[in-house]
């Protein structure tokens, strides 16, 4: 038996040590960083980015490759971006990507930013001309001014990176909004890689050196551990509030369950919602480049929903409440100098409108039977219901029947046969607290 015992030993010793050197191995292998930026940019996303490089630096990792597919944002967040990529000490490549994705406006001087630009076949980038917080053309002075902003920005970033022809091509997206197609850029040194995905642009990474804050560094990512650098539920929850069909439901929901809530005081569920609703609506609001006149029409809508359930007009205000509330959406979302990537669906706005007259016509259509229902209090509610003899009920001879759950005194209608102990009997009459009955059927 103590060979068996050495041996068991001898195996689990070997196993252990093994399995610790695997994980120090593991622990040694250099890893790559990979996040993803998708759709108009957002401050979530900016600061997505900005843990992203922060834990990069502290866990020692040997690349951060940002995936971008954006049609632009706020010069303000682009400018926070391109800081953050610029101070980072591990290199960053952008890689435009996937397949027909897009680097435009803010995006062309993201990826410019990165120690190494890439693209993916069929994407493109380009069209980097400012425009206002409404997405609209601006002053003509002020325009020249943010465009030799960005000019500026984009010689710096670049300097002593690109190509003179490159650098002139990058103003010009600026200046004349231009834009060209991956292999235009590669072929002008815009970028420096064209690559399908990930590991093909690993394999053109391997001995490439970049330039740092920290100095320069040397890639090797023959054998690079790739690792997904996700977003926080914060981070993609407030990514998703910028999302204006997402503002324009909230938006919505959050007034009609205000409404609710005062025409029927007394419950929490629909005010709390409301109130949470609106509040979600307003930081997207906040963000949105919106036409705040749209609003009025949202407001003018609901109030004529209010009306025709308070005074009904066989739904003619609901009508005129229904091409007011799409108006006000379409008027608030996609105004003609509001970037296209930041319109609401118009689908959405019909079908929604729709959907709240279908809510407030229902109430009118429950008010207006209520209106139409003949008043009935105390004991003139009764008549006309049906109950249950308990006793014999004959001319002069009361008895008791079972009705709403109550036991009555009941007589018998002069036009009604005399009725058993079980029989249905129907009420003809309230005299006080005695009922007047005849059998049923009779």
């Amino acid at each position: 038996m103590k060979p068996i015992r050495i041996t068991t030993f001898l195996l689990l010793a070997i196993l252990l040590a093994a399995s610790l050197l695997n994980a120090r191995a593991q622990s040694d292998t250099p890893t790559a960083f990979v996040l993803e930026i998708e759709g108009a940019l957002t401050p979530s996303q900016a600061e997505y980015l900005e843990r992203a490089l922060a834990e990069a630096e502290k866990q020692s990792a040997a690349l951060v490759i940002l995936k971008l597919n954006t049609p632009g944002g706020a010069v303000d967040l682009m400018s926070r971006m391109v800081e953050a990529i610029r101070q980072s000490t591990v290199p960053v490549v952008v890689f435009v990507a996937p397949r027909g994705a897009m680097a435009g406006s803010a995006g062309t001087v993201i990826t410019l930013a990165g120690h190494f630009s890439a693209m993916a076949p069929e994407t493109a980038i380009g069209a980097a001309s400012p425009v206002d917080m409404e997405g609209g053309d601006i002053d003509e002075t002020l325009q020249a001014k943010i465009k030799e902003i960005i000019k500026a920005q984009i010689r710096s970033i670049t300097e002593g990176r690109l190509s003179p022809e490159a650098i002139a091509l990058a103003e010009d997206t600026v200046e004349s909004a231009t834009a060209v197609s991956a292999r235009e850029a590669l072929e002008i040194g815009l970028v420096q890689f064209i690559a399908d995905d990930i590991p093909g642009l690993l394999r053109q990474l391997d001995g490439q050196t970049a330039e740092t804050v920290s100095g320069k560094v040397t890639l090797e990512t023959s054998y690079l551990q790739v690792e997904e650098f996700s977003p926080t539920l914060i981070e993609e929850l407030l990514t998703i509030l910028t999302n204006p069909n997402i503002v324009f439901l909230l938006l919505s929901i959050g007034v009609q369950a205000i409404i609710i809530e005062i025409g029927s005081p007394g419950g929490w569920f629909a005010g709390f919602l409301g109130v949470v609703c609106l509040s979600l609506a307003a930081y997207g609001l906040g963000f949105l480049p919106v036409n705040w006149f749209g609003l009025i029409f949202i407001a003018t809508a609901f109030v004529l929903f209010i009306l025709d359930v308070k005074a009904p007009t066989h739904g003619a205000l609901t009508a005129a409440g229904v091409g007011s509330f799409i108006a006000g959406a379409l008027l608030l979302f996609n105004s003609s100098n509001t970037p296209s990537f930041f319109h609401v669906s118009v689908p959405l706005v019909v079908a929604m409108g729709v959907l709240t007259a279908g809510v407030f016509l229902a109430a009118t259509a429950f008010a207006l039977k209520a209106q139409r229902q003949p008043a009935r209090m105390g004991g003139s509610s009764l008549i006309g219901q049906t109950g249950r003899a308990r006793d014999p009920i004959a001319p002069q001879q009361p008895g008791q029947v079972h009705l709403a759950s109550e036991l009555w005194t009941a007589e018998l209608a002069a036009d009604s046969p005399p009725v058993d102990v079980g029989d249905d009997v129907e009420v003809v009459e309230v005299l006080g607290l005695r009922l007047k009955v005849r059998k049923s059927g009779e």
